[in-house]
Order: C-alpha cells, then structure tokens, then sequence
C-alpha cells in the first residue's frame, strides 16, 4: 500500500468525520492507532492501490494529448500576458478524465476511512465535487507548473517542481477537497455540497486537514512527478526507434 496513506486517512477523517472536526493531526493519528493499530492508519488504501496507476496515467495522458492538439490546432495567446490558455484547457481535461475515473475508488477508500458502509448504488455519490476538485486542481497544477520553475534560479528538480507545484495546486482548491470528503464520507447525508461549503466556512473549516494533506501531497507528488519525467525520457528516447 501507499507510504502516503496514513497522511491521508488522517487527513480524511479531520475532514469527514463529526467526532474529529475539532481534533488536532497527531491526536486524531494516536488515536487511530491506540484504538486500531497501526493497521487502522492504512483504512482505505487498497482502493488507490488498485485504482492509482489508472486514473493518475488518464491525468497525465489527456493533458498531453490534449495540449499537444491545441498547440497544433489552435494560436497560442497568453492571459494578461502570463497565463497560457492551452496549459489552463489541457489541466482542465486532465484534471476531469481523472475525476471520472477515481470517483468510485475515492468514494470507497473514504467510506474505509471514517468507517462507513458503502454499496454500489452510492460508488458515485460526490462524483460531481469529486470531478470539479479534479479539474481545479490539475489545472491549477499545470499552470503553476507553466509558470514557477522559470522563476527559481537555476530551475527545480522534477521532485520540487511536483511538490511544490502541487501543493499551490491544493492550496488553490482546498475548500473542495474538505466538501468532497464529507459528500462521500456518509456522516453528511442531505446536505449538498454548496450547502456543505456554506457550513465549512462559517465553522472555519474551509482548510481542514491542509497539514497532513499537504506533507502526503509533498512526498507523493513529488515522487510522482519523479516517476512520469523517467517514464518522458524514456519513451522519447525509445519510440523514435521502435517506429
């Protein structure tokens, strides 16, 4: 399972669960692990387990086809002379064809999470938060990635530039991700999710659980991004050849 899993059930259940809105990260973690063990941290891993390689290389792949179409079919033009609207549409495509897909493993690994049940009638419950957040947040992704490292003297490693790329992403999008978990989670039935985002704000919830999220955002992005410039190199070194 994932080394960034206990991060992430933390994460969640500060988000999620009513018993642990008001509950610091390392008094949730202790006592997920006195009540649980360390068993109890690694609460819905199998889902991303399973479904991770999928909906992260969807992310990747239609951000790429996507973007390499636009430049080719479409005139570059830059908003405000910065924003580069290809990156902001190929981000937006990615961020959606992955939505799509980790909807149903997202909702299963929450339910895990904050212990509820689920059952195939609700795999897309919050898919629609689920999609939005997705789209927001791999286009914000993209841009930040368009425009940071050019600004770092001597540029970034490809582990900063996940890193810290994705956690401006986050920080961007934050509210979506607490709305998100508490739609999927169960323990907010008949609440929508602008309602939801409503309650958050006036409960001073809108960036709930953004530490554990963003240290689990830092090590898996970052490796992530690591990962995916090995996979680049090598396609282009190789499929030239096999061609």
């Amino acid at each position: 399972l994932e080394s960034d899993a206990p991060l992430d059930t933390v994460k969640t259940r500060m988000q999620a669960r009513p018993d642990a809105l008001s509950s610091c990260t390392w008094r949730i973690g202790l006592e997920l692990v006195r009540s649980q063990g360390v068993r109890g941290l690694y609460r819905g891993g199998m889902p991303v387990f399973l479904g991770g390689t999928l909906f992260r290389s969807a992310q990747f792949g239609v951000y790429e086809v996507a973007l390499r179409h636009l430049k080719q079919q479409t005139p570059k033009h830059e908003i405000f002379g910065v924003l580069d609207w290809q990156v902001v549409v190929a981000g937006l495509a990615g961020g959606v064809a992955r939505g799509v897909i980790e909807a149903p493993f997202d909702l299963v690994k929450v339910s895990h999470q904050v212990e509820q049940t689920w059952s195939v009638s609700t795999l897309f419950k919050g898919s629609a938060v689920t999609i939005t957040r997705n789209a927001g947040l791999f286009c914000a992704f993209s841009v930040y990635r368009d425009l940071v490292p050019p600004l770092i003297p001597g540029g970034l490693s490809p582990f900063w530039t996940g890193a810290l790329c994705s956690n401006l992403a986050w920080l961007t999008i934050w509210p979506l991700d607490v709305v998100k978990s508490q739609r999927q989670s169960g323990n907010f039935c008949g609440h929508s999710s602008i309602s939801l985002l409503a309650d958050a704000a006036r409960g001073g919830l809108l960036f709930r659980g953004l530490v554990p999220g963003l240290l689990r955002s830092t090590m898996a992005n970052g490796c992530a991004m690591v990962a995916y410039k090995k996979i680049e190199e090598f396609a282009n070194m190789k499929l030239p050849q096999w061609r």
